[in-house]
C-alpha cells in the first residue's frame, strides 16, 4: 500500500554529472531508518552540493510526488 501523502527529506551523499546518491527518511521519523536513492542529477531542481537537503513531497490530489530544495529556493524563484 502506497501511502496517499507523504515527505521524505534527502541529503545529498555524493554525486557527479549524471546521477546523485540521496539518503532519505520520512518526516516524522518512523521504524526502518533511512534509505538510499540514486536520482538523476537532471532530477534535482537545484545545485547539486554535498550535504544539499532535498523535499520529496506528495499530497493526496498529486499523482506524481515534487522535488523541491526548501521553501526558501522556491520563493526565490517567484
Amino acid at each position: 500500500m502506497v501511502p496517499a501523502s507523504f515527505v521524505l527529506v534527502g541529503t545529498i551523499l555524493s554525486f557527479d554529472s549524471f546521477l546523485a546518491t540521496v539518503e532519505f527518511q520520512t518526516n516524522p521519523p518512523v521504524n526502518g531508518g533511512p534509505s538510499l536513492a540514486i536520482l538523476p542529477v537532471e532530477a534535482i531542481p537545484c545545485e547539486a552540493k554535498i550535504g544539499k537537503k532535498l523535499y520529496v513531497v506528495k499530497y493526496e490530489e498529486q499523482e506524481i510526488p515534487t522535488i523541491t530544495c526548501g521553501i526558501a529556493e522556491e520563493m526565490r524563484k517567484n
